[in-house]
């Protein structure tokens, strides 16, 4: 976990001077990264919140963004499923992108195992420590840090690796592509909603795919 944490230390830094710099207050921006704990929609927010957007709108692009996790739960559901509820629901706060792609390379076969609860609980309390530390620290000296640095590039290189990690076959390399050309198509829309489209267009394709080839075989491209 450490050489990754160290990507997503310098983008939690960047959310949390961005948080300030957008004109949350120093006690806000800190309720929003300890409550919120998601990156991408933090970032996703904060430009809206800035042009006034109206609520159901900053809603409805935070749930889009992470849309992934409805699937990183369903497929942590065949590990944690035998837990009580209010278990499963401390676990999920935790869990993260990275959590979710470490996890499953250690445990292939999706059946409860004891060793996994330690295991899940060492990445998550690294990565959110790690989290929260460096986003605490850019809320506090966010009137220090200059815009011009580009820390945020860290970050995006930090997710570029969990994203590979992630494109399994064929179709999910189908679906990132249509994905990332859709952002990039829609990048004048307004509020940031290219990224919803590019959730739209991939999440479409890749159901898509998964009916016109139900059978086929996963392939490493």
């Amino acid at each position: 976990m450490v050489p990754p944490s160290l990507g997503m230390a310098a983008w939690a830094l960047v959310t949390g001077v961005a948080m300030v710099k957008s004109g949350l207050s120093v006690w806000t921006a800190t309720a929003m990264t300890v409550l919120v704990y998601a990156g991408s929609a933090q970032l996703a927010a904060l430009p809206l919140i800035v042009a006034g957007a109206p609520l159901a709108v900053l809603l409805v692009a935070a749930f889009c963004v992470n849309l992934r996790f409805v699937i990183y739960g369903a497929h942590w559901r065949r590990y944690f499923g035998h837990l009580p509820r209010w278990h499963r629901l401390w676990l999920m706060y935790f869990a993260v992108d990275l959590n979710y792609v470490l996890f499953v390379r250690r445990f292939p076969e999706p059946r409860p195992q004891p060793e996994q609860l330690p295991y899940f609980w060492g990445g998550a309390v690294w990565n959110w420590a790690s989290w929260q530390g460096a986003s605490l620290l850019g809320i506090v000296i966010a009137d220090r840090v200059p815009t011009q640095w580009g820390l945020g590039f860290a970050g995006v290189l930090a997710l570029l690796g969990v994203t590979y990690s992630l494109l399994s076959d064929r179709k999910t390399w189908i679906a990132a592509g249509v994905a990332a050309c859709a952002a990039v198509a829609a990048f004048s829309l307004p509020l940031k909603l290219n990224i919803v489209a590019a959730i739209a267009a991939g999440v479409a394709i890749g159901l898509l795919l998964d009916r016109s080839f139900p059978g086929a075989a996963p392939e490493r491209a």
